[in-house]
């Protein structure tokens, strides 16, 4: 079997979740790449919740490929497929994976544990590389501590932290909406724009595309003003968004503040969608950031990691059901959650 590094080294293709942690984990390994060749890999990905994309490129034979971020529980079929056509697979991600398929062909580094995201992986991988990048993913993906426990043990400043995690809030904000369409910046053009920036933050001041994202972001905030919780109980909110392209694009960032304003609290986000169903982001509470995973696949179509998980299509019908088992869930697994925070 071939090394990791001798496999990174050979990558022509790319699929990866479209947030900040995704794009983040896919910069570093294009910048460890480090050669110019004749063709650029092929890049695959989508909006935040488009995870299915190894259904796109189960056809190809004979390449070498790198995922990110995206759950392989998601993708079995997809994968099995590529196995099957000589494909060599490395897999690095922090979703929930299920049983991994014995294959010499695949190589994986997969840890769901809330501590990390698939940016920190992959600096793992690389050493510390481009660690700066691993931040901003992490920041992205709302592991706020973890992110500034590196930064302040590699020496960071706190200025450039507090732009490290701007960025890490941009990027994934972008990602969020029901399609592409609904986005700033399509994240294929966004990871062409990154593709030569080693220093995240020459990047966040020299883009033309950054000021893009951030004056959106600024718009679509101002909503969140009158953005009530819908229901309060013991140990968590829940809210409800409308069928609108703002709240489409801030849905997760507007969970993630929710985790951050009430970390012991789990938290609901419902938004309503163009077919008539419903798409849930929830959060569990950053104070013990575990079964947002184990919830949401109880439905289908749901799917995630322990802190941050969702589910694409609930029917209307079953929202009732889904915040009852809401509310069961998190009681039973922080049962010492207060009555009101």
């Amino acid at each position: 079997m071939q090394s990791d590094r001798q496999v990174l080294q050979g990558i022509n293709c790319y699929a990866f979740n479209g947030d900040a942690d995704g794009l983040c984990a896919l910069q570093q390994l294009r910048l460890h790449q480090a050669i110019e060749l004749p063709v650029l890999p092929r890049l695959i990905t989508g909006v935040k919740r488009d995870v299915g994309l190894l259904a796109r490129i189960s056809e190809v034979q004979g390449r070498r490929i790198a995922v990110l971020d995206i759950s392989l529980d998601k993708n079995r079929e997809a994968l099995q497929r590529l196995l099957t056509n000589a494909n060599r697979v490395i897999y690095i991600d922090h979703h929930y994976s299920g049983k991994i398929p014995a294959s010499s062909l695949l190589q994986t580094h997969i840890d769901p544990s809330p501590q990390t995201c698939t940016a920190f992986l992959v600096n793992q991988l690389l050493q510390g590389q481009f660690t700066a990048w691993a931040l901003v993913g992490a920041f992205g993906d709302n592991l706020i501590l973890q992110a500034k426990t590196l930064a302040k043990q590699l020496g960071v400043d706190s200025s450039s932290c507090e732009q490290l995690q701007q960025l890490g809030t941009l990027l994934n904000y972008n990602s969020y909406g029901e399609t592409i369409e609904d986005l700033h910046v399509d994240p294929i053009e966004l990871s062409c724009e990154m593709r030569p920036y080693a220093d995240p933050l020459h990047f966040l001041h020299q883009s033309a595309l950054v000021p893009l994202i951030r004056v959106g972001y600024q718009e679509d905030s101002q909503h969140l003003r009158v953005c009530t919780a819908q229901e309060i109980f013991k140990g968590g909110r829940f809210f409800m968004l409308p069928d609108t392209a703002w709240a489409r694009r801030i849905s997760g960032i507007f969970a993630n503040h929710c985790a951050v304003e009430k970390p012991y609290c789990a938290h609901a986000i419902a938004q309503q969608q163009r077919d008539g169903t419903l798409r849930i982001s929830v959060r569990a509470p950053l104070k013990s950031p575990m079964g947002a995973d184990t919830l949401c696949r109880i439905f289908p179509g749901g799917g995630g990691r322990a802190a941050a998980a969702g589910i694409n299509n609930l029917p209307a019908p079953e929202l009732d059901r889904f915040l009852a088992v809401f509310r069961q869930h998190f009681s039973s697994i922080h049962p010492n959650a207060p009555d009101r925070e």
